[in-house]
């Protein structure tokens, strides 16, 4: 891993804000099942991307993310730090 820089650890805290607000957000699911996949897969897909370094695929990733949690949880608010 290369040196990280003040913008590594500025993507640090907002992948970290997305992933909390992705586990609030999913509080709104109604069928307890539903729900616990949905964590499920949350905490699966930032662990595939745990180790990425590249600050253009983390800020990519981060607008995905953004995305996919608006569509999977619609009732949801958008998300507080969208930088």
């Amino acid at each position: 891993m290369s040196q990280l820089t003040l913008k590594h650890f500025i993507l640090q805290h907002r992948v970290l804000s997305l992933y909390r607000y992705a586990i609030r957000a999913s509080r709104s699911i109604p069928n307890a099942q539903a729900r616990k996949e949905t964590i499920s897969w949350i905490r699966v897909e930032f662990e595939r991307n745990r180790y990425i370094d590249d600050l253009k695929v983390i800020e990519d990733k981060l607008a995905s993310g953004r995305r996919e949690i608006r569509q999977i949880l619609p009732e949801a608010p958008l998300h507080p730090t969208r930088h």
